[in-house]
């Protein structure tokens, strides 16, 4: 819309009642997507495992998160 209009980021913001820092906001978290891959293959086999067991699974296989991300 910047581009197409000529209109700088912080008019556009102000105009749609949209904070700047929300705009340019840019997470610091890595990459979670094999993770939650895994998690959902296990999950996928063993139906019945919770997710305490499912965490020690993990931590076997080299997955060190906290039991909350797992949850």
């Amino acid at each position: 819309m910047c581009s197409e209009w000529a209109v700088s980021i912080r008019r556009e913001c102000r105009v749609l009642l949209f904070d700047q820092k929300t705009f340019r906001f840019r997470s610091r978290r890595p990459d979670q997507a094999a993770l939650e891959k895994r998690i959902k293959e296990i999950c996928g086999t063993r139906v019945r495992y919770c997710y305490r067991r499912g965490h020690f699974v993990r931590q076997r296989e080299g997955w060190y998160v906290k039991h909350k991300m797992v949850r």
